[in-house]
């Protein structure tokens, strides 16, 4: 196992420095092939991390995006929407080449497939992947899939991944949270070229330990991204917390 850690003492430092690191992949990317394919993560972790990355120095225009999940039957206005996410405090601030949403609204399998060929068309060079609660990687939560070959499916949320949208304030309470959405699968998040995961605050501390501490397990779906050869772990003291007792 060889990962780069990166332990910054707050979160605004930590999203600093992974941004730094997401834009000088997305520009060796730009030089090397004329273009950069990425997939980002959202959710409260992300915060400090797209502040800084819309400041980076970027040719934009030259970079296609894609996102890892959304909701089923949740329309883009819902404030949990992760299309709107991305839209407020991405596509809308940087203007890239190419958007690709998750849609989990209309003919769901259909929007899947579409999304697949889009995706499927060229290589992937950065995976933005956090890490949730329950150890979830994208909406997979254990035990997750890792032998799947399809690049997106419909998932059921556990009720750790459903309370944790709770706590980030994304819906008032547990029953107000969809119980399925669209995923992007493991195996399909493993093939990009490179993964950067953006994971502060204490509520992340138990599943960066199991991540770290834990043979790769689908009960910790987050233990695989240890098998990819360039994985950016960025972390800030809170989250690194649990650590000290390695």
């Amino acid at each position: 196992m060889s990962i780069d850690i990166s332990i910054s003492k707050t979160p605004e430092e930590m999203g600093l420095k992974a941004a730094r690191k997401i834009a000088s992949l997305i520009r060796e990317a730009i030089s090397k092939h004329g273009n950069a394919r990425i997939i980002l993560s959202t959710g409260a972790s992300q915060f400090e991390m797209f502040k800084a990355l819309v400041q980076e120095d970027v040719q934009w225009g030259k970079v296609e995006m894609f996102h890892l999940d959304e909701y089923v039957n949740l329309p883009v206005s819902h404030p949990a929407s992760f299309r709107k996410y991305l839209l407020e405090r991405f596509v809308n601030k940087v203007h890239p080449g190419a958007a690709f949403f998750v849609n989990g609204e209309g003919n769901v399998q259909d929007n899947i497939a579409n999304l697949t060929r889009e995706l499927r068309r060229d290589r992937i060079d950065v995976g933005v992947i956090g890490i949730g609660e329950n150890g979830h990687i994208a909406f997979n939560d254990p035990p997750a899939d890792f032998d799947s070959q399809e690049a997106y499916r419909i998932v059921n949320l556990d009720e750790r991944c459903r309370m944790q949208q709770v706590g980030e304030g994304w819906f008032a309470t547990l029953e107000d949270v969809p119980k399925q959405a669209v995923s992007m699968l493991p195996r399909q998040i493993m093939a990009c070229e490179s993964i950067v995961s953006v994971v502060p605050h204490a509520v992340k501390a138990e599943a960066v330990y199991n991540t770290l501490t834990r043979a790769v397990d689908p009960m910790v779906p987050a233990t695989l991204l240890k098998k990819h050869c360039r994985w950016h772990l960025f972390l800030d003291a809170d989250s690194a917390s649990e650590l000290i007792h390695l």
